[in-house]
């Protein structure tokens, strides 16, 4: 058997167990779902009116985009409380035993939460069809993949530093404190040009913002423009660099 059989194999050993896991216990999946959704029906229809100030021709199609990478950065940065509760149950001490590859004990697990997101992605997708978004087939693909890639980059982020703080006690403040900012300054709900200079200046330091304005960019079928390229370049390197550190802190952990 190859490497790239043994890792794919390995992989998908991994994948399947934390699905099922999931599985077992879908609270926590049905209750990351309801969230946007409401964000999707109870705030969309205040921005229909706004349109032309947030300079969209489509409120929804202004909004979906940001209320997907809302769903990738905020279920995915949790993603790492499910790990710190393997750990303490020492499934993570039984997989150190094994002669697994450790960057597949990390993929598969990330590989769990992207199922996940990309379930919610579509259900959005095809609710905000239904609420009256207009976006090209393609540009929904595109901005899709790249939610799916920056949820796959807090995931295994979210992971690496589960497994090194080992405490939900410190998870907890350190995620929130990280994601609120993040969250205010990505442009989610309104453009950051609305803003004062100062605040838009800030903001063009998140990567996160250049992401939502490359989903943005895409849903409206303008393939060709900077946004869209800054922002798939912020999804690769975030997501190359996240995978990076949840390698390493798992081959650290299990050595």
């Amino acid at each position: 058997m190859t490497t790239v059989q043994t890792f794919s194999r390995e992989t998908s050993i991994v994948y399947r167990r934390q699905l099922r896991t999931n599985l077992r216990n879908p609270a926590w999946v049905i209750i990351g779902m309801v969230q946007p959704m409401l964000y999707l029906f109870l705030f969309g229809p205040l921005l229909e009116p706004l349109s032309a100030q947030i300079g969209a021709t489509n409120a929804y199609t202004f909004f979906v985009p940001g209320i997907l990478i809302m769903q990738a950065l905020f279920g995915a940065f949790f993603a790492g409380f499910g790990l710190i509760n393997e750990w303490r149950e020492g499934v993570i001490e039984a997989e150190r035993v094994t002669p697994a590859n450790r960057t597949a004990l990390l993929v598969g697990r990330v590989l769990r939460d992207l199922t996940q997101l990309l379930v919610q992605a579509l259900i959005l997708v095809g609710l905000g069809y239904l609420l009256g978004m207009r976006a090209p087939i393609l540009g929904v693909v595109l901005g899709v993949t790249l939610t799916l890639l920056i949820g796959g980059a807090c995931a295994a982020a979210s992971n690496a530093f589960a497994l090194t703080v080992k405490s939900e006690d410190v998870m907890a403040p350190v995620t929130q404190m990280v994601t609120m900012p993040v969250f205010l300054l990505s442009g989610i709900f309104l453009p950051m040009t609305m803003g004062p200079a100062w605040l838009e200046t800030l903001a063009n330091i998140i990567p996160t913002k250049h992401i939502v304005d490359a989903v943005r960019t895409s849903f409206d079928g303008t393939f060709a423009a900077s946004p869209l390229l800054w922002g798939t370049g912020w999804s690769l390197l975030l997501f190359v660099l996240a995978v990076w550190w949840g390698t390493r802190t798992f081959r650290k952990e299990n050595s």
